[in-house]
């Protein structure tokens, strides 16, 4: 039985003007409407703002220094570690994609990846610095830190930070407000997406420009 979540999902049919196109935009950048981004279209500056965030550091293509593999890999160590299903499955899907096998995952949400011989040295760093953010236990582990760095490069590392970082709040997001996973044809479909063209950004940031209103709504009252 699926879980109902907490908060309504807003479907894009059912939305007008600057929300009407930035579900075109979610639509073009990833090939479908996730539930995610139904869900956080409830703050639409907010969410409006991050979709070039959070599609330029997930995706190869317009900026990011590393392969989709290692984001990936990155993001499915910290889902499996929150115990995240909805992002679990999201990213093993996108992993597929960009060359990680089932036996893969397997070994990244196991203990003992350090001693696999199906992981390269690179990747194995990958995971365990993203088990250490998730942990909170980065900062006090210069043995850690040390075997990342033989394989990264400080602004690998720093990417690689902010994207386990920013999946550590993905997950917590996304279990709090109980967010269904969609049907496995609907999350297959984000396998097409790996990559985000340049282009589509500065079009979507241009949209944003071209309708950015005048006056902001006041907080609601405390």
């Amino acid at each position: 039985m699926t879980e109902k979540a907490r908060v309504s999902l807003i479907e894009p049919e059912n939305t007008t003007g600057i929300m009407r196109l930035y579900f075109k935009a979610v639509e073009k950048f990833l090939n479908r409407v996730p539930n995610s981004r139904k869900i956080s279209a409830h703050t639409p500056m907010v969410t409006m703002l991050m979709l070039p965030f959070s599609a330029t550091l997930q995706r190869e293509g317009a900026g990011g220094l590393l392969s989709n593999k290692i984001k990936e890999i990155a993001i499915i160590k910290t889902s499996h570690l929150n115990g995240c299903a909805y992002w679990f499955a999201h990213n093993t899907s996108l992993g597929q994609a960009a060359g990680i096998t089932e036996e893969q995952v397997q070994i990244i949400g196991s203990d003992d990846y350090m001693l696999s011989d199906a992981l390269t040295d690179r990747e194995k760093a990958a995971v365990l610095w993203a088990e250490h953010v998730t942990k909170n236990t980065a900062r006090s582990r210069d043995d850690i830190f040390d075997i990342v760095r033989q394989s990264f490069d400080e602004s690998e590392i720093v990417e690689l930070t902010l994207i386990s970082a920013y999946f550590n709040m993905n997950n917590r997001f996304m279990d709090s407000l109980k967010i269904p996973l969609e049907h496995g044809d609907d999350v297959n479909k984000i396998k097409g997406s790996g990559s985000l063209e340049p282009e589509k950004v500065r079009e979507y940031l241009q949209t944003i420009l071209d309708n950015w209103p005048e006056e902001f709504p006041k907080p609601n009252p405390d």
